[in-house]
């Protein structure tokens, strides 16, 4: 049962990753974009928007990380 419940956050999260690392601004500005992250100034360094998208990128790549490692320990034993 809890390793049905790891595999289905697992898969969340993985899909996740992809749409938030998608939103991410690249060298030319990408998709971050288009919600307000263009409407910052150049002089405060990265938006509110972009910091936002920061954080809950790595919280999500965090939660990947322990459903990664807490299904190869169930499947070990």
């Amino acid at each position: 049962m809890v390793e049905l419940g790891l595999n289905v956050v697992l898969v969340l999260t993985s899909v996740l990753l992809v749409v938030l690392i998608l939103l991410h601004r690249g060298k030319g500005g990408g998709l971050s974009s288009m919600f307000g992250g263009a409407a910052s100034s150049s002089l405060s360094g990265s938006s509110v928007v972009e910091k936002n998208l920061n954080r809950l990128t790595v919280i999500t790549g965090l939660i990947w990380a322990v459903c990664v490692v807490g299904i190869g320990i169930l499947l070990k034993v």
